[in-house]
């Protein structure tokens, strides 16, 4: 039977939300629960034989010096002790919120580990489109004033995912939909998925654009540049480089079990979610656990660690038969969420949906070969 384990590297949040108030919303431990809920339970349900590990850690806040380096200490833990073969991580921040690569030195050594420990390591690409704030937990917090992403989607170590919409059937769940509400799956030519408008996507300023970045699938709309970016601002990393569903339109019940908030007055004192049950989840950091059951599965097929898998997607979409057996190439929708320039969905790869998302029954055996050869 597969087990379920929890990881306390260096202790786990309060169990229960802070009391509503005035402030930005900091440590807002019940959204984080429910995130947690998501992460595993859909890792699971894709991965139903896998054994499942939640690394937690106490502070509940990815900016600044409070979160992030303990949540990258955990990583570097469970790699330098191979406790896990695949990582994924539903967690990021924009890179102009970091001074330079300089300061991501320390907090990515746990990504360059796992790539030695053939590790594999996946991670969300957020849920904001090419909008990311310079600054959380606020109160109307200021955009990074140009098309942008965030670390450690970003960094060429890791896998970087974005999200989809399905347009299929709501009753069935089978046929392609495209007369039926919403208004967003109306579309010519009637396909069963486009590319989710909040799917964090586009170019690097902190990482060049990686070797196995250089040979694309033909129509890919590479462009490499974020207009009104700081420099370095040429030929750099784009992401994502694959896609899931990830839209709450057509999201994942999860289910959590964290009880009602009562602190601060009758019932969950405005706390939300604050109560045990069921909840209709989206985004991103959906599509990482994910692809992260995909290559359990595709590890389980190679009967090895396949480790580090970036070289070996690539490898696969640059032989277009290759291509569209495993792939579903996603050519529908935009990641602009703001002001803030977003990027279209393309043939072969963009910057909202990477190469596209899976057929799986294809793909895995293809990538436990690819990724075993290199």
């Amino acid at each position: 039977m597969p087990t379920f384990t929890i990881l306390e590297v260096q202790g786990s949040p309060p169990p229960n939300p802070p009391p509503p108030n005035n402030g930005p919303g900091q440590e807002s431990h019940n959204l984080w629960a429910l995130e947690v809920s998501l992460d595993v339970e859909w890792a699971h349900a894709i991965a139903p034989e896998a054994n499942i590990i939640l690394v937690t850690t106490p502070t509940a806040e990815v900016l600044g010096v409070q979160g992030f380096p303990q949540m990258m200490d955990a990583v570097q833990h469970v790699v330098d002790h191979h406790l896990a073969d695949v990582v994924s991580m539903s967690l990021g921040a924009g890179e102009a919120t970091f001074s330079g690569t300089a300061s991501l030195l320390q907090l990515r050594q746990a990504l360059i580990d796992a790539r030695t420990n053939h590790v594999t390591v996946l991670a969300s690409t957020g849920d904001n489109g090419t909008s990311n704030p310079l600054k959380v937990p606020t109160k109307n917090p200021r955009l990074i004033p140009y098309p942008s992403v965030g670390w450690p989607a970003s960094d060429p170590l890791v896998t970087a995912v974005g999200g989809t919409r399905l347009c299929m059937d709501a009753t069935t769940g089978l046929m392609v939909d495209n007369t039926s509400p919403p208004a967003v799956c109306q579309v010519t030519p009637a396909v069963r998925e486009i590319g989710w408008p909040g799917s964090g996507g586009g170019y690097s300023t902190l990482f060049s654009r990686p070797a196995f970045q250089i040979t694309l699938p033909p129509g890919s709309s590479y462009v490499g540049s974020s207009p009104g970016a700081p420099g370095p601002n040429s030929n750099m990393r784009g992401i994502p480089d694959i896609a899931f569903q990830a839209s709450s339109g057509t999201g994942p019940l999860v289910y959590m079990t964290e009880p009602a908030t009562t602190g601060s007055g009758t019932g969950c004192g405005g706390a939300d979610p604050c109560s045990i049950g069921w909840y209709v989840v989206g985004g991103t950091s959906c599509s990482a656990p994910q692809w992260a059951g995909l290559i359990a599965i595709a590890d389980q097929i190679a009967g090895s660690d396949l480790g580090y898998i970036n070289p070996a997607l690539y490898q696969i979409a640059a032989n277009p038969v290759k291509y569209a057996a495993d792939f579903f190439d996603v050519t529908i929708g935009n990641n602009q969420t703001t002001s803030i320039p977003g990027y279209s969905a393309s043939t072969g790869w963009d910057a909202v949906t990477g190469l596209g998302t899976p057929n799986a029954a294809n793909l895995l055996p293809d990538l436990a070969q690819a990724a075993s050869a290199h």
